[in-house]
């Protein structure tokens, strides 16, 4: 495939899933941060940090307003940044995955790199609404998360690596490996260190539709880029060449 039609291809697809994922974002995660920062701007009226003032009303719906208004804007720019690294991955694995198509290759790769980068992080460092956390350690929680993305992501190549020197049955060692390792991994790394004081249903509720959100991506990118692969590479394997 040329270079050019790839980049095309990458963006398009990140675009639209990042779209997607915005736009789920907006539908179903949104309500339950107007319930979280609720709550918040009542504990700062409770403290005094806070005057519970027309004024205040007015600069907080403002903010909310331009916030809400780049939801799906942020979802398209991340889905691009996040696709060109999943189209590059796929591009360097495309050989080795499982799949009679593209489509499908597309598809298992998404969900590894879902399970690898966003499910097995995500239960160790679960998304918490803005009730949840203080602001001193915002930087913290940021390294700690990651970081064990990082080393989860990084994990997963190393095996997979290992596993092409293993034939049959024996490329189970390599996954066994890796649960092994990323299980010390998820016991090793640090605690969130912030308790929970917020209501655990808001908390759950928020985290079940953060995981939706999140996972409408990567079928998403799965779902468009395999469909777009598979289209050129066999618009491009069809076409008749003539001398």
């Amino acid at each position: 495939m040329k270079t050019s039609l790839f980049i095309i291809i990458v963006l398009i697809s990140g675009a639209f899933a990042g779209f997607i994922h915005g736009t789920v974002n907006f539908a179903i995660v949104e309500p339950y941060l107007d319930q979280a920062i609720g709550i918040e701007n009542q504990n700062l009226f409770a403290t005094g940090d806070e005057e519970d003032t027309p004024e205040f009303w007015v600069e907080y719906e403002g903010y909310r307003v331009w916030q809400k208004s780049g939801q799906i804007l942020a979802g398209v720019i991340l889905g691009i940044s996040v696709g060109a690294l999943f189209g590059i991955v796929f591009a360097l694995s495309r050989n080795s995955l499982p799949g009679n198509n593209d489509r499908k290759k597309a598809l298992v790769l998404a969900g590894v790199m879902w399970f690898t980068i966003y499910i097995i992080p995500f239960l160790k460092y679960p998304a918490n609404p803005p009730t949840v956390g203080d602001s001193e350690t915002v930087v913290i929680r940021a390294i700690l998360y990651l970081s064990f993305i990082a080393i989860s992501g990084i994990g997963a190549v190393v095996f997979y690596k290992l596993s092409k020197k293993f034939q049959n049955k024996k490329k189970l060692v390599s996954l066994i490996g890796y649960a092994v390792f990323i299980s010390a991994v998820f016991f090793v790394m640090p605690e969130n260190p912030d308790e929970i004081t917020a209501s655990m249903s808001l908390v759950n509720e928020f985290r079940l539709m953060s995981a939706l959100g999140v996972t409408s991506f990567w079928v998403s990118i799965g779902v468009i880029l395999g469909f777009l692969w598979n289209r050129f590479e066999s618009h491009k394997e069809t076409t008749p060449h003539y001398n």
